[in-house]
């Protein structure tokens, strides 16, 4: 089940903290290791944290962009801040560790982590199904990157010793994978922008509501089908 979980960074800029998340996940049993667009390079520094999970930097997979990470994934979550100006669905990391062994036994999970500095972009959450907050000390909330890593791997792993007790009996729910979110969001917006619901120089506010909408809602992938299908039915008919 914990195969099918990656850790995601995202523009990380400090090659120890490479080595240390490896090393953070190691210790709870996750082995997939993805980067996306680097910031810098895997040297000697790397290694040197990783300690004992060199064999997690030596498998990392390197990518140049988030949608490319996350294409295969049924659950995406990202690590955030709270926001007051995105509001999207949200998770503690209890809910966040539960979520993934559950979802785990069906389909790949992604939990993404931004940069050192300013984290993960508002477009780069939205790419989410859910958003992740380590409800720290709020007088003192400093958490560098491997913390961050530790914390939800810990809950993850939690989360699955807790699962053994049910093995063998998987989740019916069949979820779309990012890609084919990622095309009917598209196909979406084609329709709306076509039909003059929205306007073609302005879609990203009602786009932005309409992705936190179908995130909260979850449609499972005879669903999303549904959906796909009503819009080009719209298409037939109205674009003959």
């Amino acid at each position: 089940m914990l195969e099918k979980v990656s850790v995601v960074l995202v523009g990380t800029s400090h090659p120890g903290n490479i080595g240390s998340a490896a090393r953070a996940m190691k210790v709870m049993g996750l082995t997939n290791l993805v980067l996306v667009d680097p910031a810098c390079e895997i040297d000697e520094t790397t290694y040197a944290l990783a300690a004992g999970a060199s064999d997690i930097v030596e498998n990392v997979r390197i990518v140049a962009t988030l949608d490319e990470a996350i294409a295969d994934c049924g659950l995406v979550v990202g690590s955030s801040a709270r926001s007051r100006t995105l509001e999207w669905p949200q998770l503690d990391p209890r809910q966040c560790g539960i979520r993934t062994v559950k979802e785990a036994a069906n389909h790949s999970v992604a939990i993404l982590f931004g940069r050192e500095r300013t984290g993960l972009t508002n477009e780069e959450l939205q790419r989410c199904h859910f958003h992740v907050y380590i409800p720290a000390n709020p007088e003192y909330s400093s958490l560098n990157l491997a913390m961050a890593v530790q914390t939800i791997s810990y809950e993850i792993r939690m989360a699955h010793l807790d699962s053994q007790q049910y093995a063998g009996q998987p989740e019916d729910d069949d979820y779309p994978r990012m890609k084919e979110l990622e095309q009917f969001y598209q196909h979406l917006e084609q329709v709306a922008t076509r039909t003059a619901f929205i306007a073609p120089d302005k879609p990203s506010m009602v786009m932005t509501k309409m992705r936190r909408l179908f995130s909260r809602a979850r449609p499972e992938a005879q669903e999303l089908n549904i959906l796909r299908g009503i819009l080009s039915s719209i298409e037939k008919s109205l674009f003959k």
